[in-house]
């Protein structure tokens, strides 16, 4: 089974390196033109390592400690080193056709690659410098909500819900830290993580104990999550559920709870359970086939794949994650035609959807097109 992916692989490394040289050959010629440079056996060893720092940091992050510190920083430099692959990829070949253009227009080569290569380094730097600006600056998104059915006691329910923070070798306490502090000024009734909490090891959360952080999450009517594809992506499922109960935030898989005898809370395994757990995760109308559904039905289900059903089975409330809403454009437009929702709020008979850009970010910490976000949902409940 193994040997029938060598191809891919290969294929893959391939098409990576020639990327890679690409962008590197790009960067030799404006640095040689720009200041004389000679010797390009120094500066092929730089580009060389920023290109597979993030395989070289994946292998080496369960090593021993001081392999695994020097794993930690290349995994986060080669995380960014993605976004320069992707807008170089994008920006680079325009500005090659610009240069060509100038030299048929008697223009010198050393001063057209020069020019158009500090236009070219000015905007790359500038998009990566507002990409994390966006990432590493949360906003909080408010949603007013009626469903129109009563919920025991209550008439009002105020929501927090955070997808996709990615805990891991990027994203650790400094940016979870954020989140805490959001999450006590909104002053939340109940706290909902729909999936992707950590990122693809359960290594860095452990030993950077972030679960300390996460334990200052709370709200009075409780901390829930659901599994996301990268909790089943790290494959430490039992050792993520241990350690997010030990804080008091209880994992959901396909499991309901009625929360003071007034609404449901409706976790799905992720999408990714199909093929990664024994038990596969349960159709939305055989997990609520037992609940009351003249009470609210609030579900997480870390993708937002089964709106249809969910609409379909008398969901109030769908909350996901999982599409980064692309991320960096022009991914977007990728995320958009996958998912009849992939971003934002959408009524579709009485479901009300909301798709979260996530509050943490995969790969590089950019953001272009899309924000590190927080979800504020103040339900109203009319019946």
């Amino acid at each position: 089974m193994r040997a029938r992916f060598i191809p891919v692989i290969l294929f893959f490394l391939l098409l990576f390196t020639l990327v890679n040289g690409y962008i590197g050959w790009n960067g030799w010629v404006y640095l040689s033109a720009l200041f004389g440079l000679e010797h390009a056996l120094p500066y092929g060893i730089i580009v060389g390592v920023l290109s597979f720092a993030w395989l070289i940091g994946r292998f080496g992050q369960h090593s021993v400690a001081p392999i695994r510190q020097i794993a930690y920083a290349l995994k986060s430099i080669g995380s960014y080193w993605f976004a320069v692959m992707e807008y170089g990829l994008i920006i680079l070949p325009v500005a090659d056709l610009i240069v060509w253009l100038l030299t048929l227009m008697s223009v010198a080569y050393k001063t057209a690659v020069v020019s158009v290569g500090t236009v070219t380094f000015v905007l790359l730097a500038s998009i990566l410098i507002r990409g994390a600006w966006n990432a590493w600056t949360p906003i909080v998104r408010k949603y007013e909500l009626t469903v129109a059915k009563q919920a025991g006691p209550l008439k009002k329910l105020r929501i927090g819900v955070a997808s996709d923070i990615h805990l891991g070798t990027v994203v650790g306490n400094k940016h979870l830290g954020r989140l805490v502090r959001h999450m006590e000024e909104m002053k939340p009734d109940l706290i909902l993580l729909p999936g992707d909490v950590i990122d693809d090891s359960i290594d860095p959360f452990i030993r950077r104990n972030m679960a300390a952080t996460m334990k200052n999450l709370k709200a009075p009517l409780g901390v829930y999550a659901v599994l996301g594809n990268h909790e089943y992506i790290g494959g430490h499922i039992k050792e993520y559920i241990a350690a997010m109960n030990a804080v008091g935030i209880r994992v959901l898989l396909d499991e309901n709870v009625l929360v003071q005898d007034s609404f449901y809370i409706v976790g799905r395994k992720d999408l990714a359970a199909r093929h990664s757990d024994p038990e596969g995760r349960l159709p939305i109308g055989e997990l609520i086939s037992d609940l009351d559904r003249t009470r609210p039905l609030i579900m997480m289900d870390h993708q937002p794949s089964d709106l249809e059903q969910a609409a379909a089975n008398g969901i109030d409330l769908s909350l996901s994650g999982h599409t980064h809403r692309g991320q960096m454009a022009p991914n977007h437009l990728i995320t958009r035609r996958i998912f009849e929702l992939d971003w934002g709020y959408k009524l579709k008979g009485s479901l009300h959807a909301i798709v979260s850009s996530g509050f943490g970010s995969w790969g590089p910490p950019i953001r272009i097109g899309s924000r590190s976000e927080i979800i504020q949902v103040d339900l109203t409940f009319n019946p």
